[in-house]
């Protein structure tokens, strides 16, 4: 008995080790060296190394990067339910409007990587703009990563500051990217304000586990188990939430809000079909525009005026 003791007490004390690594490499706050040169976000806009990249690239009339800096853009924060300093940036319509949308990033991105979105709601929609930095991320505190789950009461807090600072006749949509998009469909099943109108999730997996499990699969030709279990676990005690509970899937099928789905046709990271399981498991009004030849976080820049008509088509039939 004694040695299959020591050989259980060698095994779990590995797989504990393990465990806090892709705990430390996943969810910690940090930088992200295992998606350095990751083939399945080759140009991906939810990347903050990607973006950086290209911002050099554009001609000055297409630099977004450079259009955020010349606005006149607040500095908001709120406190989280947990006790964090969130920042976001608030960049007003050029004519009064009560139009806002909430746009939420990727993992590893920040506020100010979202640009290209809040240039077109600004200019083209005429909309207030909030872009706010997730917990972990940018300028706000934290020192890991929700996955969208504990980021969804955050959003809650920006719901209300938006209503409490533009008034309560604002009509706000919902508006996310990779992360982000999981981030705003996870909102999208609690008790929302009548003021939020509609949500645009843009490439947003179904659930933090199945998520992770095929990453752990893809990137290191692991199985699931019991690697994602145990690292919940640590994880429910560093971070205060599991992997299971964190689910875009469950959340949806509580929305009653409109909602347009939208995913590359080419997505790895995010497999393309987590959104046709989304799409399916919604019961409110809903739109799905997969975008051929786009990987993950590309459907805007690889089709940028079919992008911008489709969300422009599913706003002027939901909002007032």
């Amino acid at each position: 008995m004694k040695p299959v003791l020591v050989t259980t007490a060698i095994l779990a004390g590995t797989l504990l080790i393990a465990s806090g690594y892709f705990y430390d490499i996943a969810i910690a706050r940090g930088s992200k060296g295992f998606l350095e040169n990751n083939p399945d976000l080759k140009g991906s806009t939810s990347s903050e190394r990607d973006q950086e990249v290209k911002k050099d690239k554009k001609p000055p009339e297409r630099n977004h990067a450079q259009w955020l800096e010349s606005k006149d853009y607040r500095i908001w924060q709120i406190e989280s339910f947990d006790g964090l300093k969130l920042s976001a940036y608030f960049i007003p319509a050029t004519t009064p409007s009560r139009r806002t949308v909430i746009s939420a990033h990727g993992y590893t991105s920040n506020a100010k990587h979202m640009a290209q979105f809040a240039r077109f709601f600004n200019e083209k929609l005429g909309f207030n703009v909030l872009l706010p930095d997730a917990r972990g991320h940018g300028e706000s505190e934290g020192d890991y990563i929700g996955f969208g789950w504990h980021e969804r009461k955050d959003y809650l807090h920006w719901i209300d500051k938006v209503i409490d600072t533009l008034g309560s006749d604002s009509q706000i949509v919902l508006h996310g990217i990779s992360m982000g998009g999981a981030t705003v469909m996870m909102v999208s099943g609690e008790e929302l304000p009548f003021q939020v109108k509609a949500i645009i999730e843009d490439c947003g997996y179904t659930s933090v586990d199945k998520e992770l499990s095929y990453q752990l699969k893809r990137m290191y030709h692991l199985p699931s188990f019991p690697l994602i279990n145990t690292t919940s676990v640590v994880t429910s005690f560093k971070a205060g939430y599991n992997f299971y509970e964190a689910s875009a899937l469950k959340q949806i099928k509580k929305n009653q809000l409109p909602i347009l789905f939208i995913h590359g046709q080419v997505d790895t990271f995010v497999p393309t079909e987590m959104v046709y399981e989304l799409y399916e498991a919604c019961t409110s009004e809903k739109d799905l525009y997969i975008v051929e030849g786009a990987g993950h976080g590309t459907a805007y820049i690889t089709d940028t005026p079919q992008y911008e008509k489709r969300v422009t088509e599913f706003l002027k039939e939901h909002l007032d």
